[in-house]
């Protein structure tokens, strides 16, 4: 059930991400930062419980943080553009 939920919290991020590109607020900063911590919190979870691979994990994990950097990157500069052009 766990990696159920995992999965859907990854996904949610990466999706948010996109919607928090177009329509960047204080609040959606706030949900984005939570359902990555949730992302990582699950993860952490599944890789101490089921014994996995660190390795791989990691890995995928480094992968997943990219995306939701690069993100959360491109809605933080369209935030101070849209701030300087007032």
């Amino acid at each position: 059930m766990i990696i159920v939920l995992h999965v859907i919290t990854a996904l949610s991020s990466v999706c948010f991400g996109t919607y928090l590109f177009f329509r960047p607020s204080k609040a959606n900063f706030r949900i984005y930062y939570a359902l990555i911590a949730g992302t990582f919190a699950s993860g952490t979870y599944l890789v101490v419980t089921l014994h996995s691979n660190v390795l791989h994990a990691c890995a995928a994990g480094l992968m997943y943080l990219a995306v939701v950097a690069f993100g959360g990157a491109a809605a933080r500069v369209r935030v101070l553009a849209r701030n300087r052009n007032e």
